[in-house]
């Protein structure tokens, strides 16, 4: 029988153990990349409350969603969550103080809780480690998402907004009173949130957001972010629907009058959802916006 050398041997278990190495870490690899793209649920504490958070992207350029009134970021931001390319964008989607599963508390509605959850958002950034984002605001979110990028500036790559209001006014309280009553909401914008809140809860939250409002133009001559718009310098991009019903298009013109260098792309038939019933056209242009170069 012929000797077959030691040498030649350690080098083909060398061979095949490199081989077997290499399979290992292009599985690990990929599990590794597989859930990166995947939508993760997490919770982090902040600011003395558990926040609940959706993580989904491997990309370098972090992006912070926050969604509107009594909204989640999977009922809200969905469609962007799933659909924005994973390997630019890295994005973290927000359950607000007192919306969704960060609760408790219980959801209130001082006159600073737009700052708050301003605060909030950025105490969340900061304890992930994340330095500098850019900021995604719809409805009640950009309002928070104006705030963040006024007082939290050095944070702040870019800033885009939709669907959300400078200010209140009468009028304003005049439309928002013909929906407290949500039993008449259509069944397809009230049942998500008795699903998240149930009937009791949801009216009531509903109700108390509604006082907040007419407070703020009582108490505050309904300036909720007039002064902030004025403080970004942060390149900013606004969008709207035409026949927003909620937010009047003198909201997001005010926005870009007072943004500097600011720009506003329309949708004519678009009405408050803009991102999720126009999704891919709204995602073109966001993610357009954000690559740009600063």
């Amino acid at each position: 029988m012929m000797s077959v050398p030691a040498a030649l041997i350690m080098n083909e278990v060398s061979t095949f153990l490199c081989r077997r190495l290499d399979v290992s870490c292009y599985r690990l690899c990929t599990r590794m990349s597989s859930t990166r793209q995947e939508i993760q649920s997490k919770f982090e504490e902040v600011r003395g409350n558990k926040f609940h958070y959706q993580e989904t992207g491997q990309g370098d350029h972090v992006v912070i969603l926050l969604p509107g009134a009594l909204g989640t970021n999977k009922s809200g931001m969905h469609h962007q969550m799933e659909k924005f390319n994973k390997e630019k964008f890295h994005l973290i989607g927000i359950d607000p103080r007192g919306y969704g599963k960060s609760r408790p508390p219980e959801r209130d509605f001082p006159l600073d809780y737009y700052h708050r959850d301003a605060d909030d958002a950025a105490g969340l950034m900061a304890a992930l480690g994340h330095n500098t984002y850019s900021v995604l605001g719809w409805s009640d979110g950009g309002v928070t998402a104006t705030v963040l990028a006024a007082k939290y500036p050095e944070s702040i790559r870019r800033v885009v907004l939709w669907g959300s209001n400078a200010y209140y006014t009468d009028k304003d309280i005049h439309l928002y009173e013909k929906t407290r009553d949500v039993s008449k909401w259509s069944a397809k914008m009230r049942e998500p949130m008795v699903a998240e809140y149930g009937k009791e809860l949801f009216q009531k939250m509903w109700s108390a957001w509604i006082d907040a409002v007419v407070g703020f133009v009582e108490e505050k001559r309904g300036d909720i972010c007039m002064a902030e718009c004025r403080q970004i310098d942060k390149p900013t991009l606004i969008l709207h629907g035409d026949k927003d019903s909620m937010v009047p298009l003198d909201h997001p013109v005010f926005f870009q009058q007072n943004i500097r260098g600011s720009r506003l792309v329309r949708f004519p038939d678009g009405k408050h959802n803009i991102h999720m019933r126009y999704a891919e056209e709204f995602n073109r242009h966001v993610e357009d916006f954000l690559t740009e170069q600063d």
